[in-house]
Order: structure tokens, then C-alpha cells, then sequence
């Protein structure tokens, strides 16, 4: 297996920050990934897939997840339906457990903002947009460092053509007020952030890691997935520019 095929399936199945120990599974599977290069004809152990099933299961893990960046929901769904059938003993299969989560969520219905308290903004800046933006995050989370900040250059660009967002952290781990406020301020976030009340809206939303995105539009979810795979043109397309 190629290892642009085997970084797909990384970058699907492990690329969320769920768990603190994340970037030793991708050393470790970055491990793997070599070994299984450097002896690609290697016969597979019991259980295990043999690396032509792992190319051609990636191939079809890249081509759901370019079908769900695409809106193109049903055809995601089929090219992991192929995959598990045919390559369910796979990486690439457990890999796309996650997109499966993601795209259960299309088509349900936008759920309340039930939120404890806001850090800046409010309720009233995130309504009436023609699309709105929800952020799952917390402080500690390494990969949240680095995309909620991103995500403040999204909001200028397309607050004004209609997009509403919200950043939601449950202040896990010990988190205090000062630390989300703080984060805030030095990260130069710009767009509402609040503390999610309990974990209803988390879980509405199929949130298993962190950072995760959900699009919402006309009070249905139309996009579920890592912010860091929202583009521009999506974004256009969500706000019918």
C-alpha cells in the first residue's frame, strides 16, 4: 500500500483530538505503515487483510469522504457500505467508522441551544443566519489549539453573507473560566463561544472527538465533520452564494 492511501486513513481515523494519546496511535500506525512498505508482498497474519485489500479499501475511504465534502451524502454512504463488505477486516474500515458517525447525522434536526453560560456573544448572534456553524472544542485539545483560531478568519470572511457560528466546550478536564477566556483573548477568537449545557447538543451531534463541525441550514444538519475540511466553496454552497 502506497503511503498517501495509508495517510488518508490517519488522517480520517485518528485525526480528531478524543483522546491525548492520538499522536502515539499515529506513531505507532506511522510504524506500521513502513513495515508494510518495506515488505508489501508479506503474507497477511490471521485476521488481517492483505495489503491489496488495504489500497483498495482506502481507495474507497478517499472516495467517500471526497463524495461527503461534496454534499454527495448517498454516494458517501455507498462507497462505505462497498467497503465494509468487501474489506471489512481493514484499517481503512475501522477508519471510516468515524465518517459513518458524521454522516448519520445529515438530515436530522438542528437541535436547541441549550448552553450554561457564554464566555462572548449570544444566542441572539447566532439566529437568523442563513446557516449556521457548530463548533465543538475544549482548551486542551492540541488539534483545537490550532483549528478554533483558523475558524475566526472563516467568520469575518462570511458573517456578513450570512453565516452564524458558535464555539461549544463542556470545560473538561479541570478547565476553568479563566482558561476559556484567556484562550479566547490570546488566540484572537472572534465569533461566540459558550459552555454546552450537559452533553445533549454533543451528542445530537454524534461528537466522539474533538474538534468537530456541524453545518446546520433551514433547521436540518447538512455537514458533519472536522472543521479543518470545511472549504470555501462549501461554504458558498451552504449559504447559496
Amino acid at each position: 500500500m502506497n503511503r498517501s492511501m495509508l495517510a488518508i486513513v490517519a488522517l480520517v481515523g485518528l485525526g480528531a483530538c478524543s483522546d491525548p494519546e492520538v499522536n502515539e496511535k499515529l506513531t505507532k500506525l506511522e510504524e506500521r505503515i513502513q513495515k508494510l512498505e518495506e515488505s508489501p508482498k508479506a503474507a497477511a497474519r490471521p485476521g488481517q487483510a492483505d495489503p491489496a485489500s488495504e489500497q483498495a479499501a482506502a481507495e474507497l475511504l478517499k472516495a467517500a469522504t471526497s463524495a461527503a465534502e461534496a454534499m454527495d451524502v448517498d454516494t458517501a454512504k455507498a462507497k462505505l457500505a462497498e467497503l465494509n463488505e468487501k474489506y471489512g477486516t481493514t484499517r481503512a474500515a475501522r477508519a471510516a467508522q468515524r465518517l459513518a458517525t458524521e454522516l448519520e447525522v445529515v438530515g436530522k434536526d438542528e437541535a436547541e441551544l441549550e448552553v450554561e453560560k457564554w464566555f462572548q456573544g449570544s444566542a441572539a448572534d447566532v439566529e437568523g443566519g442563513k446557516a449556521t456553524l457548530y463548533v465543538f472544542w475544549e482548551v486542551w485539545c492540541p488539534h483545537c489549539k490550532r483549528e478554533v483560531p483558523k475558524l475566526a478568519e472563516t467568520y469575518d470572511k462570511y458573517k456578513g453573507k450570512g453565516l452564524s457560528m458558535v464555539g461549544l466546550t463542556k470545560m473538561t478536564r479541570n478547565i476553568t473560566d479563566e482558561d476559556v477566556s484567556a484562550f479566547i483573548k490570546d488566540k484572537g477568537v472572534n465569533y461566540p463561544i459558550a459552555k454546552e449545557k450537559g452533553d445533549n447538543l454533543s451528542r445530537h451531534y454524534g461528537v466522539r472527538g474533538i474538534p468537530a463541525a456541524a453545518m446546520v441550514k433551514d433547521g436540518k444538519v447538512v455537514w458533519r465533520g472536522h472543521p479543518a475540511r470545511l472549504s470555501d466553496d462549501m461554504i458558498a454552497k451552504y449559504l447559496g452564494a
